[in-house]
């Protein structure tokens, strides 16, 4: 029984030494791993040769989920006369085989590669009479996972915080194998450490697609109010790894204030009375649980709030004012002060006041200040006319050109817009003085006359008016002037007529003489004369006849018309001698100068001239020769 027991087991011994030098004759080649991704094509080559040649082999594939496992799956056979897909595998309709035994290579082809893929691929090749050779290839199976995305704390976090708070969230899905999430504050990589936690979470989908949260927790500081956060994924795709970063945030960072500080925001410059004034205040802290609180420590008014309006200052506004922040949790505060100052001008104070009157001749002296907190500058002036630049008026000798109204301007030029004013009333007590025209004799044409009597004296004149006969000519008006006053008559004139503009007062009187004359024009109209001039010549004989139109002779009382009607009479006879003279000589009408001038003159002969003046209604005939015809010898 031994003996039977120790062949056997030298038999044993033997087929095993065979069975491994004849695994070891058959050589197979295989890639480490195959990388592909999810849903497309995967190509896994299996080289082989043997010491003897092809001959006839089998090729069998076999899918193993993990590395080195002996739990396999057959998935194909092949030799030399049939190709089976072995049935109920997953991969029974999604593979394929390309080449022989023949070609000492085959390529077995996976398409629409599931996650669920991804193993070792293993590939035996027997011989029939030499053994076999095994050579296995890991599948790789990738997804592009989303893009990543982060989401910051929305309540902001306290550098008072005993514990890291949270600063925010990553995430990023779907993604084959799984992602790996780095976050970042200002390009610096983020990693637990003391006051620093990061903890990542992920999740498997039912697809087998792997979604990672990653959340990070750290103890703030000051600085950090503008520190920028942002999350880096990194993922593997066939043949690398790729990068995706996420938007940057910042967070909200409470801290407390180190300081305050509260200033005039408007206006600028000098502040003075009826202004409104705007109080800033803030500090250098960032704390919901802050208070902030302007305060005017003259009066111990309070307001809470950052931003003070003061409407219509006045002095009474001036002083310090303090702006205060206490943190409500910890009751702890800070304060910054300022002073403010608001400038006054107060009214401008005349004297004398309001009015003065002062004697023709005497002297006077005024003073108009204004109590401000700056310097001042007056001007006096009287009819827009500047008369002075000091606080002091004074009128010397004063004459009734001095009376009237002065006015006081006192000006701030340190703050523009500063500035008061009084007035001062001058009134120079004498006897009446009429401001006396260039002319008082008046010549008119019309039936009435406006006459105007400008009187100066105080007190003010009694005006009265009055003509030469003594009349008093009533319905005078009335007006104050800055001077005195002004009266004006309308007086009805029919012939000439002498007016008298009367003012007196408990001083004197003055009186001015209006001389006025009636200028008259009368208008006549001279009847239309015709001038006949007969003229013989030969045998025949011409009778011209001119009509004269009728001419218009403005005779003045004076007789300055009779004269001018004289001279052209005498002119008229002038010329009818020199025409006679002229006819005897031959001259005119072909008479020959030897004529016998002691023929009979006949009527038709003469030349006869009838003139008629408006001044007579007789006829005057006049000869050639001068002499005067009677009005029936024509």
């Amino acid at each position: 029984m031994a003996l039977r027991d120790t062949a056997s087991l030298l038999v044993g011994l033997l087929a095993l030494l065979h069975t491994w030098g004849a695994l070891a004759d058959v050589e197979v080649n295989m890639e480490d791993k195959v990388e592909v991704f999810s849903q497309g094509t995967a190509q896994i080559t299996c080289m082989f040769k043997s010491a003897e040649g092809i001959g006839g082999m089998n090729i069998q594939w076999f899918y193993a989920k993990h590395s080195g496992s002996k739990d396999k799956q057959r998935i194909y056979f092949q030799d030399s006369i049939v190709k089976t897909v072995d049935k109920g595998t997953p991969f029974t309709d999604r593979i394929s085989m390309n080449g022989t035994g023949a070609t000492e290579a085959v390529v077995l082809t996976i398409s629409n590669v599931q996650l669920r893929d991804e193993g070792e691929f293993i590939c035996i090749i027997r011989s029939l009479t030499e053994g076999a050779g095994e050579g296995r290839t890991k599948l790789m199976v990738f997804a592009v996972p989303d893009d990543p995305t982060i989401e910051g704390v929305q309540t902001g976090v306290s550098v008072n915080e005993p514990n890291p708070s949270k600063i925010g969230s990553c995430e990023v899905r779907k993604g084959y194998p799984k992602p790996n999430i780095t976050w970042y504050k200002n390009n610096t990589p983020l990693r637990n450490s003391p006051g620093v936690e990061v903890s990542s979470f992920t999740t498997t989908e039912s697809s087998g697609l792997y979604s990672v949260r990653s959340e990070l927790r750290m103890m703030v500081k000051k600085d950090d109010k503008d520190a920028e956060f942002y999350c880096e994924v990194t993922y593997f795709v066939p043949g690398a790894t790729m990068m995706k970063e996420t938007a940057h945030i910042n967070v909200t960072v409470y801290y407390p204030p180190t300081a305050v500080n509260i200033w005039v925001e408007s206006p600028k410059g000098k502040i003075k009375e009826g202004d409104t004034i705007e109080l800033h205040c803030t500090d250098n802290g960032n704390s919901p649980s802050s208070v902030i609180t302007i305060t005017h420590l003259k009066d111990d008014i309070s307001w809470e709030t950052n931003e003070k309006l003061l409407e219509n200052v006045t002095r009474h506004d001036s002083g310090e004012y303090a702006c205060t922040s206490e943190d409500m949790n910890t009751f702890d505060d800070i304060s910054s002060n300022i002073t403010v100052f608001v400038n006054y001008l107060d009214p401008a104070v005349v004297r004398p006041k309001d009015t003065v009157v002062v004697d023709k001749g005497d002297d006077l002296t005024a003073t108009c200040n204004a109590l401000s907190s700056l310097q001042t500058f007056p001007e006096w002036s009287k009819n827009g006319h500047r008369v002075s630049d000091a606080h002091t008026l004074i009128l010397k000798n004063a004459t009734f050109d001095m009376a009237g109204t002065y006015s006081c301007v006192v000006t701030v030029r340190d703050i523009e817009g500063m500035k008061t004013s009084g007035e001062l009333r001058v009134h120079v007590q004498g006897a009446p003085e009429i401001i006396k025209k260039d002319s008082t004799e008046i010549v008119t044409f019309e039936e009435a006359v406006e006459l105007s009597c400008h009187v100066r004296g105080y007190p003010s004149p009694t005006i009265t008016w009055t003509t030469s006969d003594g009349k008093v000519i009533k319905s005078a008006s009335e007006t104050e002037t800055e001077e005195g006053t002004q009266s004006v008559v309308s007086v009805k004139v029919a012939s000439n007529i002498t007016a008298y503009c009367n003012a007196s007062n408990e001083h004197g009187t003055d009186v001015v003489t209006f001389k006025i004359k009636v200028k008259t024009t009368l208008h006549t109209t001279t009847q239309a004369t015709t001038t006949t001039t007969i003229t013989t010549i030969s045998s025949a004989t011409v009778v011209t006849e001119t009509a004269n139109p009728p001419k218009q002779i403005v005779k003045e009382t004076n007789g300055f018309v009779i004269a001018i009607i004289i001279i052209f009479i005498l002119l008229l006879a002038i010329l009818g001698s020199v025409l006679y003279f002229l006819y005897k000589k031959g001259k005119i009408c072909g008479r020959s100068g030897k004529q016998d001038l002691s023929k009979e003159r006949s009527s038709k002969d003469n030349i006869v001239v009838e003139m008629k003046s408006d001044n007579t209604e007789d006829a005057i005939l006049l000869g050639v020769n001068g002499e005067k015809q009677p009005p029936n010898d024509q």
